[in-house]
């Protein structure tokens, strides 16, 4: 499904009820990484990121959140990064949606789980190997993208282990975030 389609993500969540029943957990993980200097003026990619990185997460929690109401219960996990906490050169855009993402899980957290049983997990990872730096098209940013090839990277595993951590805990907490760097990432 295209995150960034309204339509699409209540169609995706109207056919997982009419196939389970229920919407238990909902994990916010679409993301996309075009790093670039922000006097390169990449609008196109800026626009994109703000669609996917955070419509694509208000789009999908709206289409989850009456059912979570109506049973007063349910876990929503977001997908932010260390680029939520840290900015960097080249991140301008990047780390303010993920800043975003960590503000909006901080606010559905005092909005939803003491009033409504509604747990809100905001994951922030460092270097994942993943394909994010393919969509890197600034040829300035070559080194960093070496770099980060370099390091020692958390694996989805690691990321996967950290969701299940915020699931499984007992029902009277709520693991509200989660910061896991690679244990060489200095930032």
């Amino acid at each position: 499904m295209d995150v960034t389609k309204k339509n699409e993500c209540n169609s995706f969540v109207d056919n997982v009820l009419k196939k389970w029943g229920t919407v238990d957990i909902l994990v916010n993980n679409a993301g996309l990484m075009p790093l670039s200097f922000f006097k390169n003026l990449k609008i196109d990619e800026w626009d994109q990121m703000i669609d996917v990185n955070i419509k694509g997460v208000l789009y999908c929690t709206g289409a989850v959140i009456t059912h979570m109401l109506e049973n007063k219960s349910g876990h929503i996990i977001n997908i932010s990064s260390v680029a939520g906490r840290i900015v960097f050169p080249a991140g301008s855009v990047y780390c303010a949606t993920k800043h975003a993402i960590t503000a909006f899980s901080e606010g559905l957290r005092q909005e939803l789980s003491v009033r409504k049983n509604i747990r809100i997990t905001c994951i922030e990872p460092g270097v994942v190997a993943t394909e994010l730096t393919n969509t890197i098209t600034d040829e300035s940013l070559q080194g960093f993208v070496e770099n980060a090839k370099k390091m020692e990277s958390l694996q989805a595993e690691d990321i996967a282990n950290a969701i299940i951590y915020a699931v499984e805990s007992p029902n009277h907490v709520n693991v509200n975030e989660i910061l896991i760097r690679p244990i060489t990432q200095d930032r």
